[in-house]
């Protein structure tokens, strides 16, 4: 015993600095208590007490033997994990996108982290072991949880809603806290579980061949039985697991027969733990020749990369880029590393998975946000042990723990939806995979018809290499373009609703020739805004300070912002006229239009409205693909790398929605938006056409996309961005000061910006209202911070921390909320 006391005494006290889910300035110290020395590792989970109850996972960033010096450090209550969840590599990422992005290492790690990964804090009620029974009057429901909690012990709050059969148990509970009955625990639970199914095995008596013949002769009598006996023989031929429910499918015996078939215990049922993704049984390899064209530009990324670590892949639309990433990620992988293969939307995924898939078989995992949380960590940990060798993924994929990350292929890198917009952190995944790249020293394909002006520049200013390709795969010619003026042809009468004749007419002959056809309208819902024709009244979001925008699925007006929606107005409210005229139009009523003027044709909408169901945007482009579909009508999602090969018309309604955004980058969006639209047309054998109608039909966006020259477009962008002085000649922060008081707000904004030119000076532009002063009941004010070349970037956001806390300090700011968008481009 004394000995076992000495040892006890003579071991180190270790203290671990964690990293909570919660936005901190700080990160927090704990105590390991002796008997956990041996389990603590760097990258596992912990469980601690943060605040006076509250249960957090916290992740184990740093082990060492100091205390902290300003206060007495808790214990940690326990360790999760045999193996650490994170690679030390990931958290230097997170370090760097903390410090760049000027958010909190907690935000890094709530952005990061799947949610399966992070554990709940779930209120358990406790039955105390001694509690006055005498004299106490309880109410049924009382009883009724006082006498489950004598069977049970203890109870979570879903469990007693569940009980009751009501959900607001908390005043309940609250009286029998009182009346000291019962007392509360905080028990932390592990939210991934593996999913169980069934499995049907034979009882293992019968496995003698003497043994199964006389279950034969036993089951004559009973059909259904030897059905399923014969056909569990037969499937135990093909394969060595045997799914209950596919047992039951292929015997059609039915669950009575089976059920009796376990009860004699002929057949064995055990639950084993399966996968949730869909696993890839088809070992079909793509044997594919790569073109001149392709030859010559895989030896010129490879050349490049012997010099530079990110090469810009410039290659018209269909020019073939996925097969140069292809034989890239094969080269990658062939060298024993993994490969991340990111896009900018889900929608791309769908079709590039399948080509990929199909390349690299069970290799490759996908992970984006339509998975579940159950699924999200399966893939996590198959990229953690090394499973997966390729991930193909939206912006979140950045995060994913690769242990030996070898190349990072960013398709269409100048999409904005790279960039996280809410909540923090506020990367730009395209950026942030340069970085992550280096940490793993691995290399970097940005591939786009239409690079980022910002992308273009680096590349001929030589910080990136530059790989151009010109031609389209297969010789295919580049779409034949016209531009048709909506003012002159309504002035002619020749206008069919939203569609010129000759748009109608092109529509005609490319569904008489059994082709296919994909218009582009960038707004959703029905009409953009309803009018009072008599007093010019429009209805408004009650939280936001737009207007609402009419759905005819739904019969509602809705917010885009915050979700709000009402029913739709026939009759003023504010002069009782009943002179409502709707305004403006989405991709719903160009859908309604043209169904009038094509009724024979099966038509489809892409927008987001249409793909709110997990399998809604693959039903309905697999739908287009296996041209169950003649038309589809969509917004910018039809614009992204999707690829059909029986398209051959793209019309645009109307490009002046694009090229009137007020927004420094809205000609270079404008032009990438509709060269990417019109290079999803004819992308075969077959020449395409696109049609663009505008009002403005002379602007020189819309020639320099006719025409293709995307170099002049770049010219004219960068004189402009140059002159008054926009990136990539200088760098920009966005600080966003939110408040449901405008007049605090007002002052707060003012005293904030007041305090950041002490400093910066006139490089401080602001406050300003921005172009939507009010979203779910804030009010916003903006401040801009533009950084030229000449000024260290980390100083101007080490002035701008400094303001931040000074400002949040005050106690009539505290309540205003304060957002930094770094590069908010």
């Amino acid at each position: 015993m004394a000995a076992d006391q000495l040892e006890f005494e003579e071991r180190e006290t270790l203290f671990i600095e964690v990293i909570l889910p919660l936005s901190l300035a700080k990160n927090y110290t704990y105590r390991v208590p002796f008997d956990l020395n041996g389990q603590v590792a760097v990258g596992k989970r912990v469980v601690v007490q943060f605040g006076k109850n509250k249960i957090y996972t916290a992740l184990i960033k740093s082990i060492g033997k100091t205390a902290p010096e300003v206060y007495q450090a808790k214990y940690i209550i326990d360790v999760v994990d045999d193996h650490p969840v994170i690679t030390k590599t990931q958290l230097e990422f997170w370090d760097w996108m903390s410090d760049y992005y000027l958010c909190n290492e907690g935000e890094v790690m709530s952005a990061a982290l799947p949610a399966g990964l992070k554990l709940a804090s779930e209120t358990i009620i406790v039955l105390k072991e001694e509690f006055p029974q005498d004299g106490e009057v309880l109410t049924a429901k009382q009883e009724i949880l006082i006498n489950a909690l004598k069977i049970h012990n203890r109870l979570t709050i879903d469990q007693v809603s569940a009980l009751l059969g009501q959900k607001t148990v908390y005043p309940i509970i609250n009286t029998l806290l009182d009346k000291e009955m019962v007392y509360i625990a905080e028990e932390v639970v592990e939210k991934y579980k593996p999913m169980l199914k069934s499995f049907v095995s034979l009882h293992s008596f019968y496995h003698e061949e003497e043994n199964l013949k006389q279950l034969f002769s036993v089951l004559e009598r009973a059909p259904k039985q030897l059905n399923a006996l014969l056909t569990f023989l037969k499937l135990s031929k093909q394969q060595s697991l045997i799914p209950k429910q596919q047992l039951l499918e292929e015997s059609d015996c039915g669950q009575a027969a089976l059920k009796t078939l376990l009860d004699k215990e002929i057949f064995v049922v055990e639950k084993r733990p399966v996968s949730r993704l869909k696993e890839q049984d088809d070992d079909f390899v793509m044997n594919f020749e790569l073109s001149e064209t392709q030859v010559q530009a895989l030896t010129q990324i490879e050349n490049e990369f012997d010099q530079k670590d990110v090469v810009l892949l410039h290659g018209v639309t269909a020019s073939g880029k996925t097969q140069v990433y292809i034989k890239l990620i094969e080269k990658a992988i062939e060298k024993g590393g993994q490969v991340l293969f990111l896009l900018p939307e889900i929608a791309l995924t769908t079709q590039i998975v399948e080509r990929i898939q199909r390349y690299f078989g069970d290799a490759i995992g996908v992970y984006h946000s339509k998975f579940n949380n159950n699924e999200r960590v399966e893939i996590w940990n198959k990229v953690l042990n090394g499973k997966y060798r390729v991930v193909l993924g939206a912006r979140s994929a950045v995060f994913l723990p690769f242990q030996d990350l070898k190349l990072i292929v960013v398709d269409e890198e100048h999409e904005s939806s790279y960039k996280q917009q809410e909540p923090a952190p506020r990367y730009q995944a395209r950026d942030a995979a340069v970085y992550l790249a280096w940490l793993h020293k691995a290399k970097v394909v940005l591939g786009s018809a239409t690079p980022s002006i910002e992308s273009y520049f680096n590349a001929l200013h030589q910080k990136y290499g530059l790989v151009t390709m010109s031609e389209r795969f297969g010789g295919v010619e580049l779409p034949v373009q016209e531009v048709i003026s909506i003012a002159e042809e309504t002035k002619k009468k020749k206008m069919v609703s939203y569609f010129s004749n000759i748009l109608v007419d092109e529509i005609e002959a490319t569904l008489k020739l059994k082709e296919q056809v994909i218009l582009f309208q960038n707004r959703r819902g029905y009409a953009t805004i309803l009018i009072c024709a008599t007093c010019g009244y429009a209805p408004k979001c009650v939280n936001c300070d737009v207007s609402l925008t009419y759905h005819k699925t739904s019969g509602k007006l809705h917010c885009h912002y915050c979700g709000y929606h009402q029913s739709s107005i026939n009759v003023c409210p504010a002069c009782g006229s009943v002179h409502i005229e709707q305004k403006g139009f989405g991709t719903e009523r160009v859908e309604e239009e043209l169904s009038l003027i094509f009724p024979e044709a099966k038509i489809s909408r892409l927008d987001v409205d249409s793909t709110r169901t997990r399998n809604g945007l693959q039903q309905i482009i697999s739908d287009f693909q296996e041209k169950k579909t003649d038309i589809l009508i969509g917004t910018q999602m039809v614009a992204k790398g999707l690829d059909f090969d029986n398209v051959t018309l793209i019309g645009v309604i109307n490009a002046d929605t694009l090229l009137n955004y007020p927004d420094f980058r809205a000609f270079e969006r404008s032009y990438q938006l509709l060269a990417q639209v019109a290079g999803r047309a004819g992308r075969r054998d077959k020449q395409g056409k696109v049609v663009i109608q505008a009002y403005d039909d002379k602007h020189r966006i819309i020639a320099q996309v006719i025409e293709n020259k995307y170099q002049e477009m770049y010219t004219d962008e960068i004189r402009e961005r140059r002159e008054f002085h926009y990136p990539p000649f200088t760098r920009m922060i966005f600080v966003n000061i939110k408040h449901k008081d405008m007049n605090l707000l007002n002052v707060a904004a003012q005293q904030f910006a007041t305090a950041l030119r002490v400093q910066l000076g006139n490089r401080v532009l602001g406050p300003e209202q921005p172009m939507v002063g009010r979203i779910r009941n804030y009010y916003i004010k903006q401040i801009i911070i533009k950084s030229d070349k000449n000024t260290a970037i980390t100083k101007v956001k080490s002035v701008l921390k400094e303001v931040i806390l000074q400002f949040q300090s005050q106690k009539d700011y505290r309540s205003a909320i304060v957002q930094v968008d770094v590069d908010p481009y």
